[in-house]
């Protein structure tokens, strides 16, 4: 009888989504995968994190989504569906220039989340297309990938069919993470728990390996973690530069001064608190939105 780890590399994968989710930002959050085959499974993952970002999250859920497909040994062409521009943006456009620059941007400075894009570059293949795809737009593959993701930034654990497994506290176990292979031949599924490192099939009890399928987040060395700080005080020191000027900003603007997803700008409303200011939406020009920051204290 074949294993499941057989099974998912005897499989081709039609194609991949990818989301993160941030509860606050920064804040608690979480990641999401859904994978489709072509013989109709699925296969889904998702992870915890108890201080972190949205683009963070965005950046591990393609990570993790590469190494499963890595994994399969697959070589024909796979998409890979992702919402935020910024790491498709960043994988297609920007990361060869970061890294001739020694990840500088072109106005000289330091590459916001240089480990994790150091990783996506590492185990990025040629054999992914990366398209993105609009949030929250009734995609189902999307949906799913948010729903994964927002449930692990609650502290929940998704309703996966299959997945049988306790979530402990984020301050036993930082980084949680969950897969799901449904078969539409069999009744077999399988669970991933960080807490034992191991994959088991629940028809079988096979104890898989399960290096190569996901990888855990090490604590950040501390120079990683100052030079993560010292971007955070840029930001706000360019946030109350744009308040006292009175200068209006456009929703992408924002959302890279924010380090989140333009989406998530535009469906808070016209008028809502960031830090130590109130975003209020200003009007219209042409295709763009133009917001303003008022700082309070």
């Amino acid at each position: 009888m074949a294993t499941s780890e057989q099974k998912l590399k005897s499989r081709r994968i039609e194609c991949l989504y990818t989301d993160g989710a941030c509860l606050g930002n920064p804040g608690a959050g979480g990641w999401g995968i859904v994978i489709y085959f072509a013989d109709k499974s699925v296969f889904e993952m998702g992870g915890a994190y108890p201080q972190t970002t949205n683009n963070r999250m965005e950046l591990q859920a393609a990570i993790e989504a590469v190494k499963v497909l890595r994994a399969s040994n697959q070589t024909e062409a796979v998409t890979l569906y992702t919402d935020s521009e910024y790491v498709i943006k960043g994988i297609t456009q920007w990361i060869e220039g970061w890294k001739r620059k020694n990840w500088k941007t072109a106005k000289g400075k330091p590459v916001l989340n240089q480990d994790l894009w150091e990783i996506l570059d590492e185990v990025n293949t040629a054999s992914i297309k990366w398209q993105h795809v609009r949030g929250h737009s009734g995609n189902v593959g999307n949906e799913r990938c948010d729903a994964i993701a927002s449930s692990f930034a609650s502290g929940q654990t998704p309703k996966l069919d299959g997945a049988n497994i306790s979530t402990p506290s984020f301050e036993e176990t930082p980084y949680l993470s969950v897969a799901q292979l449904s078969d539409p031949n069999g009744d077999s599924k399988v669970t991933y728990s960080n807490q034992t490192k191991s994959i088991f099939t629940s028809n079988t009890n096979t104890m898989i390996d399960s290096s190569t399928l996901v990888g855990d987040e090490l604590e950040l060395p501390r120079e990683i973690r100052v030079s993560q700080l010292n971007n955070l005080i840029e930001t706000m020191r360019i946030a109350d530069e744009i308040a006292s000027k009175g200068y209006l900003i456009s929703s992408s603007e924002l959302a890279d001064l924010m380090d989140v997803n333009a989406s998530a700008v535009t469906s808070r409303g016209d008028n809502w608190p960031w830090r130590n200011w109130v975003v209020s939406r200003v009007r219209r020009e042409g295709n763009q939105i133009l917001w303003q920051l008022e700082r309070v204290d």
